[in-house]
């Protein structure tokens, strides 16, 4: 299997609703670094994954729709706790839309995999992967 990965970072304030958050049911801050791996079991014709320009571009995009935002505003994740591991899949399914819409180029549609790692420290972090 063969895989290209991209790397971004994105910055959000949040709340999250339980009492097994503790004293991160006050709404804070989290900054993000997002690692998109791209996979496929053969290259391109161009002997590419995925295009890195075009992978880049679509994953900074992408982030653009969630950094800078209160998650607790916004009504796509009301009645969400909006984790790392939450994210990672949002993330997922944003990028997954993207591929298939051809905004990462016309081979991009031949990718087999995608996974997306959210780091919120040095130490932690959550990855959510999946086939395409």
């Amino acid at each position: 299997m063969f895989s290209l990965t991209v790397r971004d970072h994105f910055m959000i304030a949040h709340s999250f609703t339980g009492e097994i958050f503790g004293p991160a049911q006050q709404t804070h801050g989290a900054t993000f670094v997002v690692d998109v791996t791209f996979m496929r079991p053969e290259l391109d014709g161009d002997d590419l994954v995925v295009d890195i320009g075009l992978a880049s571009a679509a994953l900074k995009q992408q982030l653009a729709t969630l950094n800078m935002r209160n998650l607790d505003e916004a009504s796509e994740f009301r009645g969400h706790n909006t984790t790392t591991e939450f994210l990672a899949k949002a993330v997922f399914d944003r990028l997954r839309t993207a591929i298939r819409s051809g905004d990462l180029g016309q081979s991009a549609k031949d990718l087999s995999a995608l996974r997306v790692t959210l780091a919120e420290s040095h130490i932690a972090w959550a990855t959510f992967e999946g086939d395409l």
